[in-house]
């Protein structure tokens, strides 16, 4: 039986991008005795699976997308959430986006690709 989802963050410098999900989040974690020290791993709370399509039409415009996973984290309130973020040293590329399925905004992971941030306008399926 399947128990949960582990994703997965690859980084250039993988301590500063574990800092900063312990710090900046404040993700709660397990440290694993077999590896290096510091090597972390994170709870990081309820989760969902959407599945996207790689090609179709969305309001007339034909879109392709090559296949691939994406990690986001959902919030009740994308503003407050973004103040709290910052005020611990996150930083945002831009500010928030309206797209349809959800409010969005990119936060700067350090030495890793940037995670969505978004606060969902569509039915959830995290807390059933």
């Amino acid at each position: 039986m399947i128990t949960s989802i582990h994703a997965l963050i690859y980084s250039d410098d993988a301590p500063k991008t574990r800092a900063f999900l312990r710090d900046v989040l404040g993700w709660q974690f397990v440290e694993h005795a077999d590896s290096e020290p510091g090597w972390l791993i994170f709870k990081s709370g309820p989760s969902e699976i959407g599945v996207h399509p790689t090609s179709g039409v969305y309001e007339g415009k034909t879109y392709t997308s090559p296949r691939h996973h994406s990690i986001s984290l959902m919030c009740d309130d994308i503003h407050k959430t973004m103040q709290e973020l910052q005020s611990k040293g996150a930083t945002f590329q831009g500010g928030v986006n309206d797209y349809g399925f959800g409010l969005c905004a990119m936060m700067d992971v350090p030495a890793a690709d940037p995670i969505m941030l978004y606060q969902p306008l569509h039915p959830t399926a995290f807390d059933l």
